[in-house]
């Protein structure tokens, strides 16, 4: 062996050591040739019990078939995120979470490597994750047991298909059937189902929110439905989401994360209302009504396999596509008048709304972060403005970049805006609606084929 080859080799050995991961090595024949001091830990071993060994002389719970690291040697294809449940030397079970993956040389395997994660350590997070949401549940009054801090009322819009959507979505509430609501993210889909849970008739019961992405897919199982004692090392009789949420509602966001395995068992939860427990025998009985979210439209994840057939038809009783801001332009400007007067109150600012170059930039950019993005935008300019009206120039610097010359482009187009000469048309057609109609808002309204709420906006803008 060269120096330049030993000194490698010495390298890359003090840099797996270091890594604060379990790392095991295998050569063809199986053998280990690498296992550092924290795969030792995660296993209950002594690297000298394993190192030189065998996988199945070390671990003899294993097989050829159900170790991730004989099954990569023997197909040359990687593994990612598996759970592998085994007893070590000394008959104790050992949960890992395993990334294995084949070595190869000059395009021949000559090995495998795993990563593994204590499973077991993970999962008493997750119980610990439980057990403050039962907290939560028993330790808050009824008015806030609820979780619920938004109302359908809450959702502001001038926009004819969201107020349809709005009032659809109020009567659907009354109902027990499942619902799944689609749209980009910043578009308000967790405060419109807070708002559909607060019209429902559960709305004494509990409402129980859960993000798909944010729990390790091999936590989410024992999450959403609890877990029986013994069922790994340490684990105690602990309920789920479902049965916390039982006589209310389930707000399952970002669905098509969740791995499709665990959504079969989610549909049959749903279709029997039974749940039962991770490692447990007994079923339990839950009266859950679950509201699905997802930031993809449900074709999309259909197409991509991210979520089961069987589970969408089921959820897609009620469908609710949330429009994108971009979609529902009269609602940015008045969205914005609402957001400035918040922040005036908050800010101690007197702020007096938006000019004209601002607002007509306002309408052409496309808000990619949609409702949650124009507040946070606004939350910035009410901070750094110094006069009477936000202007481009008190945009972050962000939306400066991303506008480029825009400011410029469109300075002295005033006279040639469709636009501001829409405006001036449609002042002189409400005019005239309220004319004819006397006052009354609600015949004008027909006159005019708008919702009454959207002539009551133009009305306040015209004052």
């Amino acid at each position: 062996m060269s120096l330049l080859t030993a000194l490698t080799k010495e390298v890359l050995t003090a840099i797996l050591k270091s890594i604060d991961e379990g790392i095991h090595v295998v050569n063809m024949e199986g053998k280990t040739i690498f296992y550092n001091e924290v795969a030792a830990r995660h296993d209950g071993m002594k690297v000298e019990e394993v190192l030189g060994k065998h996988i199945l002389e070390a671990f003899p719970s294993l097989t050829a078939e159900s170790s991730t690291l004989l099954k990569v040697i023997q197909t040359g294809k990687p593994i990612y995120n598996q759970t592998q449940v085994y007893l070590n030397l000394h008959g104790v079970r050992i949960d890992t979470i395993n990334t294995t993956l084949p070595i190869f040389l000059n395009n021949e395997i000559i090995g495998a490597v795993e990563i593994a994660k204590d499973y077991s350590r993970m999962k008493l997070l997750a119980e610990r994750l439980l057990e403050l949401q039962k907290g939560l549940k028993q330790n808050k009054s009824k008015n806030t047991l609820k979780q619920v801090n938004y109302t359908l009322s809450d959702l502001k819009t001038v926009n004819a298909d969201f107020i349809r959507m709005k009032e659809e979505a109020k009567r659907m509430a009354k109902s027990d059937s499942p619902i799944l609501v689609y749209g980009e993210s910043g578009t308000g889909k967790e405060l419109f189902v807070q708002g559909i849970h607060h019209e429902s008739l559960r709305s004494n019961g509990p409402f129980i929110a859960q993000n798909c992405a944010a729990i390790p897919e091999s936590l989410l199982e024992s999450i959403l439905f609890g877990t029986a004692k013994g069922s790994y090392t340490g684990a105690v009789e602990r309920k789920g989401l479902f049965e916390l949420a039982d006589g209310g509602t389930l707000f399952l966001d970002e669905l098509h994360t969740m791995p499709i395995e665990l959504q079969a068992k989610l549909l049959r939860v749903i279709e029997d209302g039974i749940v039962r427990r991770v490692g447990g025998t007994e079923n339990t009985s839950v009266n859950v009504r679950v509201i699905a979210a997802m930031n993809v439209h449900p074709s999309e994840a259909l197409q991509e396999q991210k979520l089961r057939y069987d589970l969408y038809y089921r959820l897609n009783v009620f469908t609710f596509p949330l429009l994108p801001l971009r979609d529902r332009k009269e609602d940015i400007i008045m969205l914005t008048d609402l957001f400035i007067k918040e922040f005036n109150r908050k800010l101690g600012k007197q702020i007096q709304g938006i000019n004209q170059t601002l607002e007509l930039f306002f309408l052409d950019y496309k808000w990619p972060g949609n409702v949650r993005e124009l507040k946070h935008t606004l939350e910035y300019m009410v901070h750094v403005c110094d006069s009477g009206k936000l202007s481009w120039h008190d945009l972050p610097v962000i939306l400066k970049q991303q506008s480029g010359n825009w400011n410029q482009d469109n300075r002295g187009n005033e006279g040639l805006s469709l636009r501001r000469n829409v405006e001036e048309l449609e002042k002189k057609l409400v005019t005239e609606a309220m004319k004819q109609a006397g006052g009354n808002i609600n015949q004008a309204a027909r006159l005019l084929e708008i919702p009454r709420q959207t002539l009551q906006y133009k009305l306040k803008k015209l004052t």
